[in-house]
């Protein structure tokens, strides 16, 4: 089948419908891509393993607050903190460092 091209006057009602269905459609989407942006800035990678663990001080100073710190952690360094087991810090660690 071939294409019908249609040329509407610039002030014609039936092209202003179709500019306003295409500006709102694009405002949806940048309203979804923000909103999506915002909730991963805002969520933990370490949300999986508690919120006990996630807020204990010793985990805190020693390599989940500072994104250095976490990023820098080894899964031996892990498991030094205490409710944190090898099978958990194995977690974290992939978590931390998935691609």
């Amino acid at each position: 089948m071939g294409e019908r091209v249609v040329t509407l006057a610039p002030d014609h009602p039936g092209l202003h419908l179709i500019q306003r269905i295409r500006d709102e459609a694009h405002r949806f989407a940048i309203a979804g891509h923000r909103a999506r942006r915002s909730k991963r800035r805002t969520t933990s990678t370490l949300e999986g393993i508690g919120r006990d663990r996630r807020q204990t001080p010793q985990a805190a100073a020693h390599a989940f607050r500072r994104a250095e710190g976490r990023h820098g952690a080894s899964v031996e360094d892990l498991t030094q903190v205490e409710g944190i087991s090898r099978k958990l810090a194995e977690k974290i660690y992939r978590e931390l460092h998935a691609a």
